[in-house]
């Protein structure tokens, strides 16, 4: 009895590392979030419901057994946005086309050498800083950007910091939204992009720096951020907004990442 107890198959295995992963990602896209909070509310509504169940205190078990029997309809309304998020997130990151692409999924990076033109980026990037010029620029990786980049205007030209001086000219009709850069190309300006539902952020963040921080929750572009108020950089990565970024340090990562 012992041993078939204790017996774990290969897809045993296979089994709590997928569930591993999933809880991950979730956890990635609720935290910081109200989301957050009310999951923590339910787990402990849970647990309580387990323990009152234990002491056989039946009015109170069932209750709590009531409540949480339409759980899945109530976590479905409450969750709604947290659900297209996440959705929005496995298909732009494992969706290439109109294909599921295996290599994203098992992370096989083939060595292609990227088109970024670094050099342009920065070069605007540094500008738009000392200006204080609002900008912000989402550098694509593997992720499919197509449907972000519907929501503005489609340009397909050159990468150069002349263009995006002219994009995000205050005077310009494109300087109200994100550009996308796609290897060597600037694909798309005056893009809308998700706006993080992260609520700890410091007040200084506009919708600039909330967009930035969204797009990079659901896909896995660079995105830089020119404050307009004060020109200080910053970077957004994997739901992650680093603030005060030297010149240097971009400049490491866009090489580091793109050349």
């Amino acid at each position: 009895m012992l041993s078939a107890f204790i017996h774990i198959r290969l897809l045993d295995v296979i089994d709590i590392i997928l569930v591993a992963i999933l809880l991950y990602q979730l956890y990635m896209l609720i935290r910081g979030t109200v989301a957050y909070s009310i999951t923590l509310a339910i787990a402990t509504i849970y647990i309580f419901w387990w323990a009152v169940r234990a002491l056989k205190m039946e009015l109170l078990s069932s209750i709590l057994g009531s409540v949480l029997g339409v759980g899945v309809i109530a976590l479905i309304i409450v969750f709604q946005q947290e659900i297209r998020r996440f959705l929005i997130f496995i298909g732009s990151r494992y969706v290439d086309g109109n294909r599921i692409s295996f290599e994203k999924i098992l992370n096989i990076k083939f060595d292609t050498k990227s088109q970024v033109k670094i050099r342009s980026i920065l070069k605007a990037v540094m500008q738009f800083s000392q200006e204080k010029t609002g900008a912000l620029i989402v550098i694509k990786r593997k992720s499919n950007m197509d449907m972000y980049a519907e929501t503005g205007d489609i340009l397909n030209a050159e990468t150069s910091s002349r263009l995006f001086s002219s994009i995000f000219n205050k005077t310009s009709p494109l300087h109200d939204g994100a550009v996308i850069v796609d290897n060597d190309k600037v694909k798309a300006a005056r893009v809308i992009l998700p706006v993080t539902e992260v609520l700890d952020l410091p007040p200084e963040y506009g919708l600039r720096h909330r967009a930035g921080l969204g797009i990079s929750e659901v896909t896995d572009s660079l995105v830089i951020i020119v404050s307009e108020e004060t020109g200080e950089i910053s970077m957004a990565e994997n739901g992650i907004l680093q603030k005060n970024i030297p010149s240097r340090v971009l400049k490491q990562k866009l090489e580091d990442d793109f050349s």
